[in-house]
């Protein structure tokens, strides 16, 4: 009869062990409150940076007369989208745009929770960069906002608002839809509309297509003129694409659709030895 092998006891975990342990279980778990942070900072500093390349164009074009063309105007916030879906995209999911918010949030593919904390970054990342360019250039944050051009009416303005929003909303939850599976490359497609629709749309209404875009030049101003224009518009015309989405594709809230809307930062799982 042999002798009973002693059972192994399992030693506690060191505070320093139980820490990395606890910090990599809330990394890998996206829905964890304890990144809502990073997700806020990210959404700032991106919708930072494309009101700079948006209101920037028309106010260094007043700052330096003939130097910045109408399309390089409407192009450079185009290739700002572009890369900040491609370096932050992960994180947050890119939003840059209340209307985009509340259109990931109408599909299901984004939690209402998280629709005021998004909105609020949106607006003071608009609103720092205008001032900024302010104190950078030494012209009125007007020259960067969007208004009715001259003879045209508010209401005709709004109408723009709302077909062009209702074309980039469509893209956007369609390059994120899992039927289309075209992952990161949406940044292209999201960019690509972003330029075609500033290059036609924008005589009449500015193509914001964005109410945090506008507001930001708006408020560093303190002028409102018109300004509910770039609220209706644009969220009427993410509502209606919202609806488009689903004649075409059925509900959402689908695994793709949500990874898109709220980024997956972490929670990519490799196997072991490959790369």
């Amino acid at each position: 009869m042999t002798a009973e092998q002693p059972v192994p006891t399992v030693s506690p975990l060191s505070p320093l062990a139980r820490y990395e342990k606890n910090l990599i279980e809330r990394v890998t778990d996206f829905n964890d409150p304890h990144q809502e942070w990073r997700r806020l900072v990210s959404e700032l500093l991106g919708t930072f940076f494309l009101v700079l390349a948006a209101a920037g164009g028309g106010m260094m074009g007043h700052a330096f007369p003939g130097v910045i063309s109408h399309s390089a105007a409407v192009v450079a916030p185009a290739l700002t989208v572009m890369a900040v879906i491609l370096f932050m995209g992960k994180i947050s999911g890119a939003h840059l745009n209340p209307a985009v918010s509340v259109a990931f949030a109408l599909r299901r593919d984004f939690p209402w929770k998280r629709v005021p904390g998004y909105v609020v970054v949106q607006l003071a990342g608009a609103t720092l960069a205008a001032l900024f360019l302010h104190a950078v250039i030494n012209v009125s944050a007007t020259y960067g906002s969007n208004y009715p051009a001259h003879g045209y009416s508010a209401l005709a303005a709004f109408w723009m608002e709302l077909m062009l929003t209702t074309g980039l909303v469509s893209v956007i939850l369609g390059t994120a839809s899992g039927a289309q599976n075209v992952g990161i490359i949406g940044a292209f497609g999201v960019s690509g509309y972003v330029a075609l629709a500033g290059l036609w749309g924008s005589p009449i209404s500015g193509a914001s297509m964005n109410p945090a875009r506008t507001f930001g030049p708006d408020l560093a101003s303190i002028n409102f003129g018109s300004y509910w224009v770039y609220i209706a518009g644009p969220v009427a015309g993410a509502v209606l694409a919202v609806g488009i989405a689903f004649v075409l594709r059925g509900r959402g809230g689908g695994k793709s659709g949500a990874g898109a809307a709220q980024g997956d930062m972490f929670t990519e799982v490799y196997e072991s030895g490959r790369s």
